[in-house]
């Protein structure tokens, strides 16, 4: 069954925006102007060199690409994560300072073979010559100011569009329900509670030929509705440079959505037993929200171990299968990489046709039963939506345009990965009187109007500027290098899943940046595999030649 626009364009989390239709306005734009450039060369670099050493060394050999000096790579490029992948391939991440500020979009990757060479380079960096930052790196306005301009503003939208009946409120007027007169601000009467608290961080921002200093912050709410809006806000005036949505839109015994049986690990506190398992990484702990808008909720109790909430069920039995696919197939702890307590929240809010990572956790809808049932019942959109939490941790791709849709394409990628019964996603839970249905399929986009060449892509503003359309593209190379086939009359090689998802999570975890776009992603798959198999391997050949099919060059 097709989907409409208003599904992929208006949802949540899962899908997009919010299902309420609060978000930001959607832009054409991304928040910043700066492309990832892309350089292959194994450098031989003399062995008593330390790795550290190597990687600057190509960068100031390469610093023409980025727009610096070799005094400027040494002065602003910064190591901030080295990291060796299960292969021992190692995988350094760099940051653009100036001024002791990072520079936001900024990011460089730099990978050494299994000699301890440098191959490859994919990064972005303010060109020396554009450094030009009117007003000065020395900010007017506080952190707490611009936390306090981002919560209006939210405040103010979230009033409009859900018409809540609050009174104006600035700071020169009294709030009519103000204790003794006291004057509140309009995100004190209409935001709830907070999913995380807020705080603002001083970044230099590429602007065309110049760059600005700004605080981004985050409003990440709960309540009166599910929101996560990035805002970057002038450190010289307070005025609002850009802002954007980022919801990334899911031994006891039970019985799950499906009517499964499944066995999961809880502790015993006392005479009742918890849905707290503490076997895995920091820990995997899952709550109701008892169909409020609030997380994480309760943690969820039984008295006999025995579990009847189906939704609790999958939600913890299926996180906990997910943290056991990263470490078993990729050795990686939990979505950092270091143990990150996973927390899941179940019957949240009324009839909610979705789930999401929020940055901090998980949350479930119950769906409607028309159009969804309990969001929790499949493993892949659990997988899907937990792997957003690994793209926040690592590539950090901003959710808008392309990079948005490679960071949908690569939830995609492994939730249908961790599942692996078919090429489908969310096809156990979406329109549950409809057999055969799904949200998307990897191996045919068309099915669910996603496209799947890039000349067909979505060019407009709605979800995002098309995270949700436009990951198909990306699915369908993927499909192409695990599966094979011909696709717009290239034929592609198949080298099945195991080799195609370790390439593709490689590349997203390892080697993408915040801008990365399919280009560079084409030119960072590509890598991962050579890294991996070797040049001219049938491995990298096919990776190439999907991308060939799909029409990214």
């Amino acid at each position: 069954m097709k989907k409409t626009g208003t599904l992929l364009a208006g949802g949540t989390l899962l899908f997009g925006a919010l299902a309420s239709g609060v978000g930001a306005e959607p832009s054409d734009s991304s928040p910043v102007e700066l492309t990832p450039k892309f350089v292959a060369e194994v450098a031989k670099t003399p062995a008593f060199a330390s790795n550290d050493q190597k990687v600057l060394n190509f960068l100031q050999k390469s610093s023409k690409t980025l727009g610096l000096s070799s005094e400027g790579v040494q002065k602003q490029l910064k190591i901030v994560k080295r990291e060796k992948d299960k292969q021992g391939l190692l995988h350094y991440r760099l940051q653009q300072y100036i001024d002791g500020i990072p520079v936001y979009g900024a990011v460089q990757t730099v990978h050494l073979d299994k000699d301890e060479q440098v191959t490859s380079l994919l990064g972005a960096a303010i060109a020396e010559s554009y450094q030009n930052i009117p007003g000065g790196t020395t900010p007017k306005i506080s952190a707490s100011d611009a936390v306090y301009i981002a919560e209006q503003e939210a405040a103010a939208r979230i009033a409009k569009e859900l018409d809540l009946k609050t009174a104006e409120v600035t700071d020169d007027v009294y709030a009519e329900n103000s204790p003794d007169g006291e004057r509140i601000s309009l995100s004190d009467s209409v935001l709830g509670e907070r999913a995380a608290e807020p705080k603002a961080e001083l970044y230099i921002y590429p602007e065309g030929e110049s760059a600005r200093l700004v605080y981004m912050t985050e409003v990440n709410l709960l309540d009166p509705v599910l929101l996560r809006t990035r805002y970057f806000i002038d450190a010289l005036d307070g005025s609002i440079v850009f802002q954007y949505d980022i919801l990334a839109m899911a031994t006891g015994r039970g019985t799950g959505v499906l009517g499964d049986a499944k066995t999961f690990t809880t502790t015993q506190s006392g005479s009742t037993y918890q849905l707290r398992d503490t076997t895995r990484g920091n820990g995997i702990l899952t709550y109701t929200a008892n169909r409020r808008y609030t997380w994480p909720g309760t943690l969820l109790t039984d008295a006999d171990n025995v579990w009847t909430d189906a939704a609790a069920v999958d939600a913890h039995a299926y996180a906990a299968e997910v943290y056991d696919y990263y470490l078993d197939k990729f050795n990686r702890n939990s979505l950092d990489g270091n143990g990150y307590q996973l927390r899941s929240t179940v019957h949240y809010g009324v009839n909610y046709n979705n789930a999401g990572w929020n940055g901090v956790g998980m949350a479930y809808g119950d769906g409607d039963g028309v159009e969804f049932t309990l969001l929790s019942g499949s493993l892949d959109v659990v997988g899907h939506e937990l792997t957003h939490g690994v793209t926040e941790f690592t590539s950090g791709l901003e959710y808008l345009n392309e990079p948005g849709a490679l960071d949908e394409a690569f939830s995609d990628i492994i939730g249908n990965d961790v599942e692996r019964e078919d090429w489908f996603i969310g096809n156990e839970i979406y329109t549950p009187g409809i057999p055969g249905d799904a949200l998307r399929s990897l191996a045919n986009p068309t099915l669910f109007n996603q496209p799947d060449h890039y000349d067909d892509r979505y060019r407009g503003t709605a979800d995002y500027g098309g995270v949700h359309i436009n990951s198909g593209i990306i699915n369908k190379a993927y499909y192409l290098t695990a599966a094979g086939g011909t696709h717009h009359g290239v034929t592609v090689p198949g080298i099945g899943r195991d080799k195609a998802v370790e390439i593709y999570y490689n590349a997203f975890v390892y080697y993408l940046t915040p801008t990365s776009n399919f280009a560079a992603a084409r030119d960072a798959l590509v890598q991962s595999a050579v890294d991996l198999y070797g040049a001219g391997s049938a491995e990298a050949t096919s990776v190439g030649l999907a991308f060939d099919a799909v029409g990214v060059h």
